[in-house]
């Protein structure tokens, strides 16, 4: 086990983990550490906390000190100077007539080092505009090309919920989210219901998916038929979450709809009576038994082609 603290350098940044060097934090306390880009202000995340060696990447750079007043007043400088840089360098791009947008600049804490992230629908070669920048501010130049995810996180926004973007409130990675979730959840496919301000679909798709696949597998999809107290009909409509369904029931004297839960009715499948929730377990047995049968035809015809070989070779 070793001792470490988790230190954070953005709001919705990832967490490093650092050696306490002997310091006992709490959570929120400004600190000074040592990056492999140079000496940063970061918050902590995580308190003087004991974790496996297999969790850790060694070594594990040290916290140096707690941040001062100084530190404060160095940072509100760097804010300046990067404003100041986010002008120069768009004015630096439009001169080499590069396709780009630049999305933030960032200065390391000790100013040895300036980022200067964008994004472009490309490739982009930006070497004569890295030598232009470096002989401007007298300093190491990277340039950092993003995603458009990226970019709504490092920028912020609102999005269609009225609350700041999750991405650069809290969320610490992207998850990967597919057509499939919003498809699942009974989502509208239309790409503005379901998408973000990125222009990809909304990271939030993602938190509720557990819980609607364990529900998919209780209720029967639409165009399933069952049978109920009022007679046998075919599912119409279904609301995963409350685990009900609505139902078509056509009778001597007309069509009816009624509407039922998962407990109230029984999936017909070969004239056999199934409660709704064994009818996802009989799809899957079934899926799985189609590549053994597809085998067997496979090893037939292997060994009629192996026959009609030997025959020839005869």
């Amino acid at each position: 086990m070793t001792e470490i603290i988790g230190i954070r350098f953005s709001p919705a940044g990832k967490i490093y983990y650092f050696s306490p060097q002997g310091h006992s934090l709490r959570i929120g306390d400004k600190v000074i550490v040592e990056t492999s880009r140079g000496v940063e202000l970061g918050t902590v995340s995580i308190q003087n906390r004991n974790i496996p060696d297999e969790e850790i990447q060694e070594p594990l750079k040290p916290i140096l000190r707690l941040a001062e007043e100084k530190d404060f007043e160095q940072l509100k400088r760097n804010k300046e100077k990067e404003r100041e840089a986010f002008t120069v360098a768009n004015e630096e791009i439009a001169r080499h007539g590069l396709d780009m947008k630049l999305i933030r600049v960032e200065y390391t804490f000790d100013g040895s080092k300036i980022l200067f992230y964008f994004t472009a629908d490309g490739r982009v070669d930006f070497r004569e505009l890295v030598k232009s920048l470096a002989g401007i501010f007298r300093t190491r130049i990277e340039l950092r090309q993003i995603g458009v995810r990226d970019e709504a996180k490092h920028l912020g926004a609102l999005g269609i919920c009225g609350r700041f973007l999750c991405c650069s409130s809290y969320l610490n990675d992207f998850q990967p989210v597919s057509i499939k979730m919003a498809k699942e959840q009974g989502l509208s496919l239309n790409p503005t219901k379901i998408s973000g301000v990125c222009g990809r679909l909304m990271c939030c798709l993602q938190y509720e998916q557990e819980a609607y696949e364990a529900a998919l597998k209780e209720v029967p999809r639409v165009g399933t038929t069952v049978s109920t107290d009022d007679g046998t009909g075919v599912v119409t409509e279904t609301n995963v979450l409350k685990r009900t369904m609505k139902v078509r029931i056509e009778k001597p004297e007309g069509t009816t709809f009624g509407q039922y839960t998962v407990d109230e009715v029984t999936v017909l499948r070969g004239g056999k009576g199934q409660k709704a929730e064994d009818s996802s377990k009989s799809d899957t047995q079934t899926e799985a038994q189609k590549p053994e049968k597809q085998t067997q035809s496979d090893e037939n015809n292997n060994d009629k082609s192996a026959k009609q070989k030997k025959t020839s070779e005869i």
